[in-house]
């Protein structure tokens, strides 16, 4: 580990990675290699998640493309230093913003989404002039060895390095010294990277997750909401870190809700989703053998069935939940939903904000008075307003966590600050030199009390 991190950190300080125009082919050689390897990368998602190939298209290869396309479009802009204002105290000056690459950064990505997680980041660290070290999930072994190869076939090993293992590898990544550390995973891995990274004081930003929830108020538009909901709680069998984890449901629509989330499950995966070609799959027994245990079989309403065989978990419905429930203890990365009723609106809002801030928050009313008051009183990371998670979709907002959820976001021009220093300059003027700051201070002090009224 050592000398792979002599490697980037001599690359780093020849100064190669920071021209603009170097980092912009760099990111044209990522869209190339990516292209290369479309159809393997597909491929690779099949075989470790069962994911169908409109999926792994949209919300993997796709939407890095996208990323780097928006990424080249305004990196010069971004990457220019920004002039500020001066305190009239220190003019004659001239102060700016000089965005200032870290070094070498570490990238570790998580199994539900192993392509896209690793590379939307890389994006951002290629972009701010860094040299990367990518950890793909070892739970994805297909697509670590895809990654693997088209990372070598295109880039310098002391550029941009992919190291594979299990545990014990990620732990020597997180105790080295690298300049930047950017994780996306489970809190509790979460804490362990972040305390590692303490005893070098290497900056991180987590990218975590929790019970992130729905609200489903009486004026909204159930059709609609049955729809987006089931899409956004089982597209990768569940396992989205911003999937709807629980769906708060007024009593007066309850009914209407539940049958329409019902049909719309047989409408998108047929009455055997086992047999759909649409319907993804756990990702190793371990994760589906924990997701068996949250199931009360006496409040499923809908699936419930599982394979180990074929790591497969039906899409799953349960009612009458409380909190009391198994499900409800931490975050479920499955495809069960888990649906909850409430009478007041102010009753919901005092519960869901008892519980650790969420990483998404979605709210389906036609109240636009609702709306803003539920954005307004629960604090999460992002979120929708009758839709569920495809604010994650957009280079134009930040994305990230809060408290528990996360810290720090990227996205778009996000990503490119997520992996800059902000280094402040302040230049000042040597043909006027008023002394005022110098001693001896005799009565300066009147005059610095009337400035700094």
């Amino acid at each position: 580990m050592k000398k792979l991190l002599a490697s980037h950190k001599e690359l780093f300080r020849s100064g190669k990675t920071r021209p603009i125009p170097f980092r912009i082919e760099q990111l044209n050689k990522l869209k190339e290699a990516v292209l290369a390897y479309d159809q393997e990368i597909v491929i690779a998602l099949k075989k470790d998640l069962n994911k169908p190939e409109f999926e792994a298209y949209t919300t993997e290869i796709g939407y890095v493309l996208q990323s780097i396309d928006h990424t080249v479009k305004h990196l010069e802009k971004w990457a220019k230093d920004k002039h500020v204002k001066v305190p009239f105290f220190v003019l004659p000056s001239t102060s700016s913003i000089r965005y200032e690459p870290y070094g070498t950064v570490l990238i570790i990505a998580p199994f539900n989404y192993p392509f896209q997680l690793l590379i939307e980041p890389l994006i951002g660290a290629i972009a701010a002039g860094n040299t990367a070290v990518l950890k793909p999930s070892e739970y994805t072994k297909n697509v670590e060895e895809v990654i693997s190869r088209m990372i070598n076939s295109y880039f310098d090993a002391d550029y941009i390095t992919v190291v594979t293992g299990g545990r014990e590898v990620t732990t020597e990544l997180i105790e080295s010294k690298f300049d930047y550390i950017f994780f996306t995973g489970s809190q509790n891995v979460g804490k362990v990277v972040m305390r590692a990274a303490a005893e070098n004081l290497v900056p991180v930003t987590l990218e975590l997750g929790g019970k992130s929830p729905v609200i489903v108020h009486e004026d909204a538009n159930i059709e609609v909401a049955a729809k987006r909901i089931v899409w956004g709680k089982y597209i990768n069998a569940g396992q989205v870190c911003v999937a709807p984890d629980y769906i708060y449901v007024h009593k007066a629509v309850e009914a209407a809700f539940i049958s329409e989330v019902l049909k719309t499950i047989i409408a998108f995966y047929g009455p055997l989703p086992q047999n759909s070609p649409d319907f993804c799959r756990i990702v190793s027994e371990r994760q589906l053998t924990r997701l068996i245990g949250l199931i009360d079989q006496e409040k499923v309403i809908h699936g419930g069935q599982y394979n180990m065989e074929q790591l497969y978990m039906a899409p799953t419905v349960m009612k009458d939940v409380t909190w009391d429930d198994a499900i409800m203890q931490d975050e479920i990365f499955g495809p069960i939903m888990p649906i909850l009723t409430y009478d007041s609106i102010e009753e919901v809002v005092d519960v869901i904000t008892s519980k650790e801030k969420p990483l998404a928050f979605y709210v389906f009313s036609e109240s636009e008075v609702v709306q803003n008051y539920l954005i307004d009183q629960i604090p999460f990371g992002g979120g929708c307003v009758n839709e569920t998670i495809l604010h994650v979709s957009s280079p134009y907002l930040p994305f990230g966590g809060v408290g528990t959820s996360g810290m720090g976001s990227y996205h778009g021009e996000d990503s490119f600050k997520t992996f800059s220093h902000q280094k402040s300059i302040l230049k000042h003027n040597t043909k006027i030199n008023h002394g005022l700051m110098f001693p001896p201070y005799n009565n300066k002090i009147n005059l610095i009390r009337k400035i700094f009224k």
